[in-house]
């Protein structure tokens, strides 16, 4: 199965988004609850995989996550020249998925009826996407999860410019963790972004070592803020 097999399909609004990197392309896809689209998504499923969708409780989770998962694994096929059904997908470091071999990473993330997909050669990657107007307890995020710097640098001003900032630093360091496989486990508060002039990793522990780490913020569809981490280990 090809990326033209998705449309195909009907995931006809799998596209890919401009990338920032020459070793990174970025895909971005629908993954809505479509009862004919995953009887034909899942086939390209593995076993296991076609087991945890027989799981979900709902019709609606379980397409969800049939078209997003052989999205997935139609996307991955055609970077490494083999069927979709063949790709090795297993568990890495704290159960972060990843390709058997290494010779490529990818990260994918969703929101709603969307997902975002990041693959990459010679770099470790993650994505975060959210909501551009979703509501959030903007003060309590920047509380547990942001710096003191960060916090004194939120416009104090305009509630609607701060919701936002703490959405886009969010999303970087969602993408981080999930770079990392750290997930909510990150140090969130120890890892100092800035915003401006452009997003970068100022301070951070461990491996969140700001060197080794890039920031972009991905050109996603209207409505969306995107983040993309790239890590070099």
């Amino acid at each position: 199965m090809t990326l033209e097999d998705l449309q195909t399909l009907g995931n006809a609004g799998v596209i890919s988004l401009a990338s920032p990197d020459p070793r990174v392309a970025v895909y971005w896809a629908p993954r809505g609850a479509d009862p004919a689209a995953a009887a034909r998504f899942e086939t390209v499923l593995a076993p296991a995989e076609r087991e945890r969708a027989g799981r979900f409780g709902r019709d609606e989770l379980r397409q969800r996550y049939i078209v997003g998962r052989s999205t997935l694994r139609v996307v991955l096929g055609a970077t490494l020249g083999v069927p979709a059904a063949e790709v090795a997908i297993v568990r890495g470091r704290r159960g972060r998925p990843e390709l058997a071999g290494r010779s490529v990473d990818f990260n994918v993330t969703h929101t709603g009826e969307v997902m975002l997909l990041a693959v990459a050669r010679g770099v470790v990657v993650g994505v975060d996407v959210e909501h551009r107007d979703r509501t959030i307890n903007a003060e309590g995020i920047a509380r547990r999860c942001l710096t003191d710097d960060e916090r004194a640098r939120l416009d104090d001003g305009d509630a609607a410019a701060r919701r936002r900032q703490v959405l886009r630093l969010w999303t970087c360091k969602e993408a981080m963790s999930k770079a990392t496989g750290d997930a909510l486990a990150a140090p969130f508060r120890e890892l100092d972004v800035l915003l401006e002039p452009h997003l970068r990793l100022t301070r951070g522990p461990g491996h969140y070592d700001p060197p080794r780490w890039t920031l972009h913020a991905l050109q996603a569809p209207a409505g969306y803020l995107a983040t993309l981490a790239l890590w070099s280990r």
